[in-house]
């Protein structure tokens, strides 16, 4: 991908066709030379079903000329994200999407011939498979997956690494292409090394140092096709197994219990928060909120349950998994993502194209912004400038705001002071209403009993 304009990349690693971006439009280009085969597969059974239950993204024929390249338009997917971002929770799900397609493929006589997290997206809670050119027409006759080992590089070893090693899911923004063996083998312990999975996913690989070379089936290995296509089938569910055994448990982290330990607030003041948002929610109707700071989801499912489509950014993994995973099991638009709002997620890539930044792809995305316990880490942590919050939540916001402020008195602003109170005598109430009044003008103030003030700010 290559940024072309201001929120607009195209694909160019695909030598079948490209896909372009540019605002809402989502362009692809299919080769002549591959044209036939793609129409024949959005013509099938299998595909309608697909874009009927969600899995696959909705593809309209918007030119189909003979000799002349496939044109399709796609939906845009409402806030992409890239596998850096993703909790443990939704790269498993993502790798159950994946494995579950090709299973259905292997069927109808399809298979896919790349395998990696980049060829899914997350509509709200729910993984979307994307890469229409990712699907060819199988060998009958070959019983081999030759998208597994980039199935292995990109989804299970990095499940394994983290699980295993603790290597956080995030160092993959530079890996494009995933992890070898030979990556996390010295790391491991001699008896963890011979345990499975990891025993046939690293270890004798990295021993033997065997690697599929090329693309085609060597004759010894090719089958009658009713074989070649039952070892497919039990081969995928073996890859199945193996990406079940490498979810990780779910973590505790000190994040993560927050909102069932947050002795700083009373029932009461928790009750009051909590219906001052839900009020200003359902007073402004947005179609769209963005939660930074959305630790386990407490707030985005309110936004969820007056309608919005909801992503939520916060830096704690366990945090952002137990949101993911509320998500899931109710089927709420909300789309979780380990996301650092001060450290965002940056373009990668060739020339730095292949990919947008966090900002670029929320600026001006979303109707409402919420920064609910947050604005202090910010302020303290992170040392920001108050006016560059202020700007910064300008910039993501199409209209509101709702922001939490914390008081010096309070005992989490007292902590993350660390006793450098004399560096932080500047910020107060008035300083947040002098920077934020100046892109936004106030539309309800409430205090609770702990000193934490609760705006609502609309834009000018």
């Amino acid at each position: 991908m290559s940024e072309v304009a201001s929120q607009e990349i195209a694909t160019f690693r695909d030598p079948a066709g490209s896909l372009r971006i540019h605002g809402e439009q989502v362009l692809r280009t299919v080769h002549p030379r591959y044209a036939a085969e793609s129409l024949r597969f959005l013509q099938s059974d299998l595909a309608r079903r697909w874009i009927s239950q969600g899995d696959l993204v909705a593809s309209q024929v918007v030119s189909a000329e003979e000799d002349q390249p496939l044109v399709i338009e796609h939906p845009r997917v409402f806030f992409p994200s890239y596998p850096w971002e993703w909790t443990p929770g939704q790269w498993v799900a993502a790798g159950e999407l994946t494995l579950e397609l090709s299973s259905q493929l292997v069927h109808e006589g399809w298979i896919l011939k790349d395998a990696t997290p980049l060829n899914i997206l997350f509509d709200g809670a729910r993984p979307v498979f994307v890469d229409l050119l990712s699907i060819e027409r199988r060998d009958p006759c070959s019983p081999l997956w030759l998208a597994y080992g980039q199935f292995a590089r990109t989804f299970l070893l990095p499940l394994a690494a983290y699980k295993y090693l603790g290597w956080p899911l995030a160092a993959t923004l530079n890996r494009r292409d995933g992890y070898e063996p030979g990556d996390l083998y010295p790391y491991l312990a001699g008896l963890t090394r011979w345990s499975a999975p990891l025993r046939s996913l690293i270890t004798l690989p990295f021993l033997l140092e065997t690697r599929q070379r090329g693309t085609g089936v060597p004759p010894a290995l090719r089958q009658e096709p009713e074989i070649a296509a039952a070892v497919l089938e039990r081969n995928l569910k073996s890859f199945a197994r193996t990406l079940r055994a490498l979810q990780p448990k779910a973590r505790a982290s000190r994040w993560s219990e927050y909102q069932a330990g947050a002795d700083h607030y009373s029932d009461p003041d928790r009750q009051r928060k909590n219906e001052f948002v839900e009020r200003a929610l359902r007073s402004l109707v947005p179609k769209s909120v963005l939660d930074i700071g959305g630790n386990t989801g407490q707030y985005s499912r309110i936004a969820a349950g007056v309608g919005a489509r909801v992503v939520a950014w916060d830096t704690d993994v366990a945090s952002s998994d137990r949101s993911w995973q509320s998500a899931k099991a109710a089927s709420l638009p909300i789309l979780p993502l380990v996301a650092d709002v001060a450290r965002p997620t940056p373009a990668v890539g060739w020339r730095n194209g292949e990919s947008l930044t966090l900002l670029d792809r929320a600026r001006e995305r979303f109707d409402c912004v919420m920064m609910l316990g947050i604005l202090h880490h910010l302020l303290l942590a992170d040392q920001i400038p108050m006016g560059d919050v202020a700007t910064l939540v300008s910039s993501l916001t199409r209209r509101w705001c709702i922001i939490e402020w914390v008081p010096k008195t309070d005992p989490r602003y007292i902590d993350l002071c660390r006793g450098r109170d004399e560096l932080y005598q500047h910020l107060n109430e008035e300083l947040l209403l002098e920077q934020f009044t100046r892109h936004f003008t106030i539309e309800s103030r409430e205090e609770l009993s702990n000193g934490r003030v609760l705006f609502l700010f609309d834009k000018r």
